[in-house]
């Protein structure tokens, strides 16, 4: 099970609807110094379940919903989606028959939150439980994010 594509839409720094294709196995995401980086990873961890909006840098989770700037308006809802190709079939559940998986997350302002699996509503147990023995998560180490690796290695035993 690889992860193909992330599309985020009005997830923090992320205003318009912007399309990530992960052409490989391993992915890095690099670049400058407040471009999104770490945005894009809360939004990996947001889609998988992250229910704790301090794990995604914030203080509640309307904090992932794109709040304007003084010359854009904030956006209603947050949307992201995360594409995945289950051409190995490791995917659990009904799902794990699908070549493809599309696993998305919507809030709203109004703090409804909901789930979709393959463009069909499901709660948030199911997105979990689809990736059950794959090592994916909200907080599994398939996704090391920013300053993990120094905390392991600086660790005392």
């Amino acid at each position: 099970m690889r992860l193909n594509s992330i599309k985020l839409s009005g997830f923090k720094s992320f205003a318009e609807p912007t399309n990530f294709m992960l052409p490989g196995q391993l992915v890095g995401v690099v670049g400058p110094n407040g471009c999104g980086k770490s945005n894009i990873m809360d939004a990996v961890r947001w889609v998988l379940g992250e229910s704790k909006a301090s794990e995604l840098r914030g203080e509640s989770m309307q904090d992932v919903i794109f709040n304007g700037t003084n010359t854009r308006k904030p956006a209603s809802r947050s949307s992201v989606e995360l594409v995945f190709d289950n051409s190995d079939h490791r995917a659990g559940g009904q799902w794990g028959q699908f070549g493809e998986i599309a696993v998305k997350r919507v809030l709203t302002r109004d703090g409804t939150s909901s789930y979709y699996i393959n463009n069909q509503p499901v709660r948030r147990r199911d997105v979990q439980d689809v990736f059950l023995g794959t090592g994916l998560g909200p907080r599994a180490y398939a996704i090391i994010g920013q300053g993990t690796i120094s905390r392991i290695i600086e660790s005392k035993p």
